[in-house]
C-alpha cells in the first residue's frame, strides 16, 4: 500500500463494534449474529453480507415511529467486516453487558439484533421542537452505537435532588431509570430578536448518565435516507 495512504488502512479485528476512525463503525459479523442498522448507513462490507429493510419483526415494534421522531432499520445478517456512518457524525461505541439505555432514534446507527428494544413514550414531558415524544429503549447483553454531531459528553447525574439540564435538540442517550420531566425558561437570544423568548429543557434526576452532543441543530438528523 502507499505510505501516504498507510494509516487510513482497516486494524486488526478486536471486537463485534469498534470505531474506524471518529466517524465510522466497524462491525465483526458473523452467521447466526444479526445486526439491525439504520437504513442507508451502510459505506463499505467485505465478504457476505445481507440486507433486509424494515424486516416485519421491526415494523411491529416500531409501529409507534409514523412521525420523524424514528429512524427506519434494516437487518444485517452474514459474514464479513460492515462499515456503518451516518453524514459524518462522531461514532459512540457501547458494550451494553446487561444494562439497559434510551436512545433519541435519531442518533440510532446499529445494535446486535438479539437485544430487547422497543419504542416507549417518554414520561414526564411534554413535546418539545426538535425532540419527540417516543425514545427507543435497548437493554440485554450486546452492543449499541451511536451518533453524535461533535465530540459528546457523558454527564453522570449521581444522586440526591439536584437535577440536571439538557437541551433537547442535544440529547442522545441517557439511563432508563432516571426520572425525566420538562422545563421551560426565558431564551436570553430573544433579546436580539431571535426565538419566541422561551427555551426548552429536559430534566433528569436520579442515578445514570446523560450522553449530550455538542450540536442543537437537528435539521440535518431528521433528513430522510433513502
Amino acid at each position: 500500500m502507499n505510505q501516504p495512504l498507510a494509516g487510513y488502512a482497516p486494524a486488526p479485528v478486536t471486537a463485534r463494534m469498534e470505531n474506524h476512525g471518529s466517524h465510522m463503525l466497524k462491525v465483526a459479523m458473523q452467521t447466526g449474529n444479526d445486526l439491525l442498522a439504520r437504513v442507508g448507513s451502510m459505506v463499505a462490507y467485505e465478504g457476505f453480507i445481507q440486507y433486509e429493510p424494515n424486516p416485519p419483526a421491526v415494523r411491529q415494534i416500531a409501529r409507534d415511529w409514523i412521525t420523524a421522531e424514528g429512524a427506519p432499520l434494516m437487518k444485517c445478517s452474514g459474514d464479513g467486516l460492515l462499515y456503518l456512518a451516518d453524514y459524518g457524525a462522531d461514532v459512540v461505541v457501547i458494550n451494553l453487558g446487561g444494562d439497559a439505555i434510551s436512545v433519541n432514534a435519531t442518533n440510532l446507527l446499529a445494535f446486535d439484533a438479539n437485544l430487547q428494544w422497543g419504542v416507549e413514550r417518554v414520561k414526564g414531558l411534554a413535546k418539545f421542537a426538535g425532540q419527540g415524544l417516543w425514545n427507543t429503549k435497548i437493554s440485554g447483553q450486546g452492543w449499541v452505537a451511536l451518533t453524535s454531531r461533535g465530540k459528546p459528553i457523558v454527564v453522570d447525574c449521581g444522586s440526591g435532588e439536584d437535577e440536571t439540564y439538557v437541551d433537547p435538540d442535544a440529547l442522545v442517550a441517557w439511563s432508563p431509570n432516571l426520572k425525566v420531566k420538562g422545563k421551560r425558561s426565558f431564551k436570553a437570544q430573544s433579546l436580539i430578536g431571535r426565538g419566541s423568548g422561551e427555551a426548552y429543557q429536559m430534566a433528569f434526576s436520579g442515578q445514570g448518565i446523560v450522553v449530550v452532543q455538542p450540536s442543537e441543530d437537528s435539521t440535518d438528523r431528521l433528513r430522510i435516507r433513502g
